[in-house]
Order: structure tokens, then C-alpha cells, then sequence
């Protein structure tokens, strides 16, 4: 799931939004991760119509299979601009957190992430090849 913030458990929501918290913090994190930051975008109900998660830095794998934003948008909310729009928001609060050029991934075939991402300036770097063949874009945004 993308991001893999929406696989966790909300049935102790305030455990899960604590912890969410430690994670920003770089608080009792899994070996090999950063902190990250996670935001919902949320309409005038209350529902949710995405997520998305800001690494503050990347590691080796990030750099090639994870960028710094991973989104999301509920499936019964897709093609109605809000990908865009959590992007861009996203884009946004990465900057605030210090950081000057963004690498934002979708696969291959994901055609309407690639809009998004072009769509908020996204530049295309090489192309990344996982172990089982499944290719990556790689693009840059700069938030300068």
C-alpha cells in the first residue's frame, strides 16, 4: 500500500498518531529508516482522501525505490485533481522540513502518478530496475 503509512492499525488511534509523532521525531525507528512526517488530507466531512508521507532524508534504497514523498489518494477519490493537490501540499512541507530538492518515485505503469508528478515540476532522472524487473521513475522537483 502507498504509502505504507495506511497499512497501520487505527484501532488505538492515539497509540497510532503517538507514534506517528516518535517517527518525526526519528524516535524508535526500524533499523535502516529515517524519520518521516505524515500528513491526511482530509475534506470538509472529516473523510479521508489521502495520505502522504515526507521522508527527511533518503538512504541508498530510498534514493533509487522510495524518494522522499510517498501518496496516496482513495481510490473512490482518483481523477478529481487531489493527487495533485496532496502533492503539491506535500511539496510544500518538505520544504519546510529543509529540504531544497525533492525525489519523488511512481512505477512505470503507473501513468496517472507520472502526471502528478510532472505536473508539479517534477524533472525525470534514469529509470531504476528492481531485482524483479519492475521499473521505477525517478524524478527531481526542486523547492528552491
Amino acid at each position: 500500500m502507498i504509502p505504507w503509512v495506511i497499512a497501520k492499525d487505527p484501532t488505538d488511534f492515539s497509540q497510532m498518531v503517538d507514534s506517528l509523532h516518535e517517527q518525526a521525531r526519528g524516535e524508535n525507528l526500524p533499523d535502516g529508516w529515517v524519520p518521516d512526517s505524515t500528513y491526511w488530507l482530509v475534506d470538509k466531512r472529516k473523510k479521508v482522501i489521502g495520505v502522504a508521507n515526507i521522508r527527511h532524508a533518503l538512504t541508498e534504497k530510498l534514493l533509487y525505490e522510495g524518494g522522499h514523498i510517498g501518496y496516496g489518494i482513495r481510490p473512490s477519490e482518483r481523477r478529481k485533481g487531489f493527487a495533485v493537490k496532496l502533492l503539491a501540499l506535500s511539496l510544500e512541507k518538505a520544504k519546510e522540513l529543509g529540504i531544497d530538492r525533492a525525489l519523488v518515485v511512481c512505477d512505470d505503469t503507473n501513468v496517472g502518478s507520472k502526471k502528478t508528478i510532472l505536473r508539479n515540476g517534477g524533472i525525470r532522472d534514469d529509470d531504476h530496475i528492481e531485482e524483479d524487473g519492475n521499473v521505477v521513475n525517478r524524478f527531481w522537483i526542486d523547492l528552491i
